[in-house]
């Protein structure tokens, strides 16, 4: 499944990056009031401009041959880029990581702000944790100063199944 990534932002200029499986996934999310700022929770979103994929492996292949030529200046090491192939690979290690942090939480599953509330006042020992929260929920949690962030679901395998 190939997966949209947009560059969003909130009223508040909060700039931040959303996972779609397309662009009507986007929109529905959108209108539903789904898609939150992670930092201030707004529900007010708008796409920013970003840079798309361009084929510009000629440009680093010249870029190359024309630094071998050159001399390494004292005291300064030459550098390359990572091949598309080698970012290909570090994007799919980074989402494996991030996919055993995530399974490495206790899913609460719809107690998700009970039990964040109850770790806030110190009722019970805190612990990483994910689940299920409403939109009231997760705008009362904020108000009352417990930082929450939404898992896209390509990162939770237990709603891939």
């Amino acid at each position: 499944m190939a997966i949209k990534v947009f560059d969003l932002a909130c009223e508040h200029d909060h700039v931040f990056e959303g996972w779609f499986a397309s662009q009507e996934s986007y929109d529905e999310q959108r209108s539903q009031g789904m898609v939150r700022c992670p930092i201030c929770h707004s529900d007010q979103i708008t796409r920013r401009v970003s840079a798309p994929h361009l084929n510009v492996s000629h440009l680093r292949r010249e870029s190359m041959a024309a630094s071998a030529e050159q001399p390494v200046a004292q005291g300064h090491a030459a550098v390359a880029a990572p091949s598309s192939d080698q970012l290909t690979r570090l994007q799919a290690e980074v989402l494996r990581q991030i996919r055993k942090i995530v399974r490495q939480t206790d899913d609460v599953g719809a107690r998700f702000a009970d039990e964040a509330r109850r770790m806030h006042s110190g009722e019970i020992e805190e612990r990483p944790i994910r689940g299920t929260a409403s939109v009231e929920e997760c705008r009362e949690l904020a108000e009352d100063g417990i930082s929450i962030m939404p898992i896209p679901d390509i990162l939770d395998d237990d709603r891939l199944q």
